[in-house]
């Protein structure tokens, strides 16, 4: 039998960086980036359920609106404690298994519309596939081999012994992109987190790892998408 697979979509009131974040319009996207999300979201097969988590009217108005359009769709009000700029994550991982039985959770964000249905149907593929090798879980990250320093300009990722190595010579890095945790039900209910002890580093382009945390992230992610749509179109 195929694994019930949930999507947790965590959406709060109150973005202190970003003014209305979250539904503000977006490249000319009324709904902004909740809107979009959910629209991406409805093109992935691999899910069995999308749960939107938030205390937002506005957003449970724009999740109505297209509820009709996806009968996976799960609207559940939060609770405000699990909603305050100062809620410990931890409280809201612990919460996650309170509202689904799906055996796996990919817990994902708005503020990344660059990730769309392709990403997440690869990375649901790619999970189911590597527990068979003892992986445990999956997070996406934006694979970085260029010189990295620490705060005494030491170059840390590098193997040689030149003070200018090629870059294709550097150790990788890799980059949590907040695009997607996937785990087990059952990790959060035991380790009270959203991904395991042996993750699979699910690597993504540049541009489908852009987070919108900033006013100018925002700008420059409504750039990318309007010039990506007149391409498309």
């Amino acid at each position: 039998m195929k694994p019930k697979v949930a999507f947790f979509l965590p959406v709060r009131n109150g973005s202190e960086r970003v003014i209305n974040k979250n539904y503000k319009t977006f490249a000319g996207v009324e709904g902004g980036l909740l809107k979009l999300k959910l629209l991406q979201l409805f093109d992935v097969v691999n899910l069995d359920e999308i749960i939107l988590s938030t205390n937002c009217e506005k957003c449970i108005e724009i999740a109505e609106s297209l509820s009709n359009s996806d009968k996976r769709l799960k609207i559940v009000r939060r609770p405000e404690y699990l909603c305050q700029s100062y809620t410990d994550l931890q409280d809201l991982i612990k919460y996650v298994p309170t509202i689904t039985n799906a055996e796996h959770i990919l817990w994902g964000h708005v503020t990344t519309p660059f990730a769309d249905h392709n990403d997440y149907n690869l990375a649901i593929d790619t999970y189911l596939k590597q527990l068979v090798y003892g992986f445990d879980s999956l997070i996406s990250v934006q694979k970085l081999q260029n010189y990295i320093y620490n705060y005494k300009f030491e170059l840390i990722n590098n193997p040689t012994i030149l003070p200018w190595p090629r870059t294709q010579d550097l150790d990788c890095c890799y980059e949590l992109n907040h695009a997607m945790f996937i785990t087990r039900r059952e990790t959060y209910l035991k380790s009270s987190n959203r991904c395991g002890v042996n993750p699979y580093l699910f690597s993504m382009g540049k541009i489908n790892s852009i987070d919108i945390d900033t006013m100018e992230d925002f700008y420059i992610a409504e750039m990318l998408y309007g010039v990506s749509r007149s391409k498309s179109g």
